[in-house]
């Protein structure tokens, strides 16, 4: 059974997105632990890092960083960016696919790792998604 981001990334699930291509992809997260909270994720689904080709890690990072980069100039009120990439059950990977997740921080945000953010309105997932996409375009472009 393919996996919810493969799903998403099939059209069969809706997804406020900030970049995708024929290698990876990049989508607000749905319940994010921050505002902005974005997946990178590899087109061909891959459950660890451990099958995942290096050439195509290297395409998520990247596009990581790019998306950090994005999400400041987006919004000056993030000081600082976390990376998580959780690779297997037992290192909190909930769905077989391996993705990473780019989360602001903002002085004073509260946010502590182990639990899971609130639900958010599409609307909201897609005015960030729409922000970050055209920073991010623009940064791609130079």
């Amino acid at each position: 059974m393919p996996s919810i981001f493969t799903r998403i990334l099939q059209n069969e699930l809706p997804a406020s997105f900030v970049h995708r291509d024929e290698v990876v992809a990049a989508f607000l997260d749905i319940q994010p632990l921050t505002p902005g909270h974005t997946l990178v994720v590899p087109v061909r689904e891959v459950a660890s890092l451990s099958d995942l080709p290096p050439e195509i890690l290297a395409r998520v990072t990247a596009l990581g960083q790019e998306i950090g980069l994005a999400i400041r100039a987006t919004d000056p009120s993030v000081t600082g960016i976390n990376w998580l990439l959780c690779d297997g059950p037992d290192a909190g990977q909930e769905v077989p696919h391996i993705h990473l997740h780019v989360i602001p921080r903002r002085k004073g945000d509260g946010l502590r790792f182990g639990g899971k953010g609130s639900k958010t309105e599409r609307a909201d997932l897609d005015d960030w998604a729409a922000r970050i996409e055209t920073c991010l375009k623009d940064q791609m472009a130079k």
